[in-house]
């Protein structure tokens, strides 16, 4: 079940071709660091497309960027830079941070700036169809001209009208009309066209470039709250009327980060960089900090509520790194059957999982199924609840793949041969860092060998003021940070 905003119901999720999802994303504007606002998006319809792939399904999933806007242009010529070797600069920043939070790519990141051919032909269809009109070199989408313009905001075109996101512009035939194509101003990026030298509209992108990699009707378009109206609102009106068939399937939108209930945006300069709040918090954190509330709520943010979301993580790495220890002794593919009353109860948490996702993709739910997992798993640890070692491993190994399925749908750890990998943005001095970790370790157990307590205490205190934390156990030595 998928809540559509065009219908603005939950409705059952068919895809255009049995086992096959097409899915488009709108993706940044690059003139600068992506905030978290901007990550929001992309951690959410990043877990619904492995969500997806986990039900089974093949997954064309595209994520534009836009390389050509106002902004940057403007950026460009603060910085003294030209516009497109700027959002070329962004786009890589962009996948430092949506690699460390665990996004994957997408099988297709077009850029508008090599899309300008589809754009046009775009354009040329609308005018010559009758839905846009060129003037003194520009190009406009003629709002009323299309029946349906406002069926997924829901609005009027005269509430549309008396609203402020609309542009005063003597030229257009109605206010609400919106550019297809820009004629070019000194010193601005221009390409050829029919209508002369200019560049696109940000509406006519999107819509060209889904159209060109998942053809009409495709599944799932998503995007944030903020671009149902006008963007999304528009991409339908230019996309049907120019093919003269249904856009997208499914519309779907997350809901806004906010600050003190206020949305964060650059506009209102209440925005927290990704690349500066993960100088503070790991990756992994942020991603399950954003996945712990379902996606179409809003998200109020402060450091406090990071920092509980880290709480809540290391107990999901202790109940992991427990597990794993006890299986390390063991033979993971050494038959036996796997304790009865463990085993259904794995059984009736995939399902209660999958229940979760399949109800909107309700993350917040999911999340509190892989601690009732991380719960029976400790709980199994501390009773005898087996009938011999065989039982034991094949159970335990049941857990480990069922927190495994869980993590590849919420893409939360770094699982490195069955350990989950300390992730930080610090790249190598967190290497160093963790190499330091070990070594100290290992100068403190030559101690304890020696029985000389009072080092080994001095050093697992001072390592503690530092929020580094050792576990003496049966099996060695664990560390974790702490906060």
């Amino acid at each position: 079940m998928i809540y559509n905003t065009l219908s603005r119901r939950k409705e059952d999720f068919v895809p255009r071709e049995p086992g096959k999802v097409t899915m488009y994303v709108c993706g940044p504007t690059t003139y600068n660091f992506i905030h978290l606002g901007n990550a929001r998006p992309i951690v959410v319809f990043d877990t619904v497309r492995r969500y997806l792939k986990y039900k089974g399904y093949n997954v064309l999933y595209v994520q534009n960027f836009t390389d050509i806007d106002d902004k940057i242009i403007n950026r460009a010529r603060e910085l003294a830079e030209e516009p497109l070797n700027l959002a070329s600069r962004y786009v890589e920043e962009y996948f430092k941070d949506a690699d460390a939070l665990h996004v994957m790519r997408a099988d297709i990141h077009p850029r508008v700036s090599g899309h300008l051919y589809e754009i046009l032909n775009m354009i040329k269809t609308l005018v010559d169809k009758g839905y846009a009109y060129a003037v003194d070199g520009d190009v406009y989408y003629e709002v009323r001209k299309f029946a349906y313009y406002g069926k997924l905001s829901g609005r009027t075109l005269e509430d549309m009208q008396a609203g402020a996101r609309v542009d005063v512009n003597e030229r257009k035939r109605d206010p609400m009309d919106f550019a297809l194509w820009k004629a070019a101003k000194p010193g601005e990026p221009a390409w050829d066209s029919p209508w002369g030298k200019g560049r696109p509209g940000w509406h006519i992108e999107c819509s060209a470039m889904s159209l060109k990699y998942l053809g009409e009707n495709f599944d799932i378009h998503g995007g944030g709250f903020d671009l149902i109206f006008p963007h999304h609102e528009n991409e339908i009106a230019q996309s049907e009327a120019a093919s003269g068939a249904p856009f997208a399937r499914y519309w779907m939108h997350n809901g806004f980060i906010t600050i003190n209930q206020e949305k964060m945006s650059k506009s209102l300069g209440n925005f927290f960089l990704v690349r500066d709040i993960l100088e503070k918090f790991d990756p992994e954190v942020v991603r399950f900090y954003l996945l712990g509330t379902h996606y179409r709520s809003p998200l109020d943010f402060d450091d406090e509520k990071l920092t509980a979301a880290s709480r809540g993580l290391e107990r999901l790495k202790t109940s992991f790194t427990l597990l794993e220890e006890a299986l390390a002794g063991y033979d993971a593919g050494a038959g036996g059957r796997p304790d009865p009353t463990l085993s259904l109860r794995l059984d009736e948490l995939r399902g209660e999982f999958e229940a979760a996702m399949d109800d909107d993709f309700n993350t917040a739910l999911a999340i509190g199924t892989w601690f009732d997992l991380a719960r029976d798993i400790n709980s199994s640890l501390n009773k005898d609840t087996f009938a011999g070692e065989a039982e034991k491993n094949a159970a335990l190994s049941k857990a480990r793949e069922l927190f495994n399925d869980f993590n590849r749908v919420l893409g939360v750890f770094r699982i490195e041969n069955g350990k989950i990998a300390i992730q930080s943005s610090g790249g190598e001095s967190e290497g160093l860092v963790e190499g330091l970790v070990d070594l100290i370790i290992e100068i403190r157990q030559e101690a304890r060998k020696k029985k000389d307590w009072p080092t080994a205490d001095r050093i697992r205190d001072r390592l503690k003021d530092l929020n580094i934390i050792l576990e003496d156990t049966p099996s060695g030595v664990r560390w974790k940070k702490q906060g």
